[in-house]
C-alpha cells in the first residue's frame, strides 16, 4: 500500500513542480517564447531588455496592483471576522452545556454540504434590494456568511479536545464563564484559531464565482475577478505574456503562505481531532 501511494505521490508532485516552473519561467518571456520554448528558460534573462516587463504591465495597465490592494484588505479583514464570531459560536455549543447544542452544531455543519453555487441567484436578489451588489461591504458580508460553517466546525474539536479540569478550576476561583473562555480557553485553542485563519484566508483568496457575481466595477475588483476580466482583452491583444502574469500574482503569494505555514495548519487540524 504504501509503495503504491509512494507511486502516485511522486509523479503528481513532479507534475505540480513542472507546471510551478512553467508559470515562473513564462512570467518572464515573451508571448512567441511562452509557445515556442515552453520549457526554456526565459532569453530576456541573458539579453538586455525588461525582464519584468509583464509582471509590471499586468500590475499597472490590467489593474493587478489595485485588485491585489483591494483583495489584501477584503480577505484579511473576513477571515478575521469569521474567526471572531465562530470562537464563540464553538466555545458555546461545546463547552457551555447549552440544551440541544449537538442538533445545533449538526445542523450548522450542514451549511458546509449546501454548494454556495445553489443560493447564488437568491443572495443576490436579496443583497441588490439591500443595494449591497457591486460593493466591497456586501463581498465582505457574503464572506463572513458563507464561512461561518466551516470555521464553527473546525473549531468545534479544538475546544472539545481542551481538558475540562481548567474551566473547573476557573470556576471554583470565580471567574464567569466569558472571563474563562478569554482568559483561559482561547489561548489554549490558539493553534485551532490560526489554523482557521489561515484556511479561511486560502479559500478566500481564491474565490472567483461570488466575486464575478457582486462585482461589476474595475474598482472593486478583486485579483480573481481582475484575471478572469483581463482574459478576454489579453487573448483579443495576444497579450499573453501579462496574462501569465496576472496568473503569477494571484497564484504565488498563497503558495508561499501555504509552503511556510504547513506544517503549522497539518498541526493544527491534527489537534483538532483530538476528542
Amino acid at each position: 500500500m504504501r509503495l503504491l501511494g509512494m507511486a502516485f505521490v511522486w509523479p503528481f508532485t513532479a507534475f505540480n513542480i513542472l507546471v510551478l516552473y512553467w508559470l515562473l519561467t513564462a512570467t518572464f518571456k515573451t508571448p512567441i517564447e511562452i509557445f515556442t520554448k515552453p520549457f526554456a528558460l526565459p532569453y530576456q534573462w541573458f539579453e538586455r531588455g525588461d525582464p519584468f516587463r509583464n509582471l509590471t504591465y499586468a500590475w499597472n495597465n490590467a489593474g493587478f496592483g489595485r485588485a491585489f490592494l483591494v483583495t489584501v484588505v477584503l480577505v484579511a479583514v473576513s477571515s478575521v471576522a469569521i474567526v471572531l464570531v465562530s470562537a464563540p459560536a464553538a466555545y458555546a455549543l461545546t463547552r457551555l452545556g447549552v440544551r440541544g447544542s449537538n442538533g445545533l452544531t449538526n445542523f450548522i455543519a450542514i451549511g458546509m454540504g449546501i454548494p454556495f453555487q445553489t443560493v447564488v441567484i437568491p443572495l443576490f436578489i436579496g443583497m441588490a434590494k439591500l443595494n449591497l451588489t457591486n460593493s466591497l461591504f456586501g463581498m465582505f458580508l457574503v464572506y463572513v456568511a458563507l464561512s461561518i460553517p466551516f470555521t464553527v466546525f473546525l473549531l468545534t474539536g479544538f475546544f472539545r479536545s481542551l481538558p475540562d479540569e481548567l474551566e473547573e478550576a476557573a470556576s471554583i476561583d470565580g471567574a464567569s464563564p466569558l472571563r474563562t473562555f478569554f482568559s483561559i480557553m482561547l489561548p489554549l485553542a490558539r493553534g485551532g484559531l490560526i489554523t482557521a485563519l489561515i484556511l479561511n484566508a486560502i479559500g478566500l483568496w481564491n474565490e472567483t464565482l461570488l466575486a464575478l457575481v457582486f462585482l461589476n466595477e474595475n474598482a472593486n475588483f478583486t485579483l480573481a475577478r481582475a484575471l478572469f476580466s483581463f482574459y478576454g482583452a489579453a487573448s483579443y491583444q495576444s497579450e499573453y505574456g501579462g496574462l501569465i502574469a496576472g496568473v503569477a500574482i494571484v497564484v504565488l503569494p498563497m503558495l508561499v503562505l501555504y509552503v511556510l505555514l504547513a506544517r503549522r495548519i497539518i498541526t493544527g487540524l491534527t489537534l483538532g481531532a483530538g476528542k
